[in-house]
């Protein structure tokens, strides 16, 4: 068993240096299953088979002691060499393959169980959500929010709130559901959403907008001062970025061809108008001018949905942005 559990510890390095390194993606979800699948039967096996094993074997050297004294004690030999304690805890002792699998079962199922039923944290990797968002922020994710979803498969099993406009959404991203982004809920089911020279419109009303100042933006290749704009989408008000006068072509640009659903969109020089299928959502960034989103890749599925965003609990950068709460 200890080769094994020393061959399965190597498999697990070298899948986890491979991800680091960019050889191969990798599904954290999945992985923490297995681990916790595999830590569960070596848990098991301790505590149906190898503990009582161990706990036999060493009453047996115990009962084997005593029974060696009361022999000599009959033949009028009382005083007994050997203490037999040290060889009983050495015997007791757990290996080190066993304290390593099996020991790290608790620990890995209430991760297992708090990251995927409850909370989850995400790294602000880009510049995209800026200024609600910064490069760097750590966040938590609510995972039953929008519903109870099974691990690993994400398949809803029990509902909860709907889907807002406004939401912060974590996603899967359609192009590689193995990589999780996050952008702003702008679109639900139904609603025409239209991006015409850089103005919002939801079913054909514009998204009331408010100029506040001009924010210093840092995280892309130029470091410049954006207009910032308070931006109303359902009930609550949320900051954006806006360069006036930005020059983009917006076309569906997909590696892996249309999107689904793309013939809901139109593209023109002043924009992109798409309306919003059942089952999906339209996702932009709040810096609205430097943000690849569904503009680009097309409608998010409910199938894709992680969770929603919340708080920002950790930044090493920036300490003041820790417990900073968003919507």
């Amino acid at each position: 068993m200890s080769a094994l559990t020393g061959v399965l510890y190597a498999a697990l390095v070298a899948y986890l240096g491979g991800w680091y390194t960019g050889y191969w993606s990798g599904n954290f979800a999945l992985l923490l299953f297995i681990l916790t699948a595999v830590t569960m039967l070596y848990w098991l096996a301790e505590r149906f088979h190898f503990a009582p094993a161990r706990r036999a074997a060493a009453d047996a050297l115990l009962a084997n002691d005593a029974k060696r004294r009361e022999q000599l004690a009959a033949q009028g030999i009382t005083q007994v060499d050997g203490n037999v304690e040290p060889a009983r805890q050495q015997i007791l002792q757990q290996p080190w393959w066993l304290d390593w699998t099996a020991g790290l079962f608790p620990v890995i199922l209430v991760v297992f169980l708090l990251r995927s039923f409850l909370f989850e944290p995400f790294k602000i990797p880009s510049g995209s959500m800026v200024p609600t968002l910064l490069v760097g922020d750590l966040i938590l994710v609510n995972k039953f929010h929008y519903g109870i979803r099974l691990p690993v498969i994400n398949k809803k099993i029990i509902a909860n709130h709907d889907v807002k406009r406004g939401d912060v959404m974590v996603f899967r991203y359609p192009e590689d559901p193995t990589t999780d982004f996050i952008k702003r809920v702008v679109g639900v089911p139904g609603d025409e959403v239209a991006y015409i020279n850089q103005k919002l419109y939801i079913n054909g009303q514009l998204a009331p907008t408010q100029p506040v100042d001009n924010f210093y933006d840092d995280s892309g290749l130029q470091r410049v001062y954006r207009p910032r704009f308070t931006e109303k989408l359902g009930e609550k008000e949320h900051q954006i970025l806006v360069q006036p006068n930005a020059q983009h072509i917006f076309r569906p640009d997909r590696a892996d061809g249309p999107f689904p659903f793309q013939e809901n969109c139109r593209y023109t020089v002043e924009g992109v108008t798409c309306k919003v299928p059942a089952g999906n959502y339209f996702m932009m960034g709040d810096n609205r001018d430097n943000s690849r989103d569904s503009r680009y890749w097309g409608f998010v599925p409910d199938e894709n949905i992680v969770g929603k965003a919340f708080l920002v609990w950790m930044n090493f950068g920036n300490l003041k942005r820790i417990g900073t709460f968003f919507d």
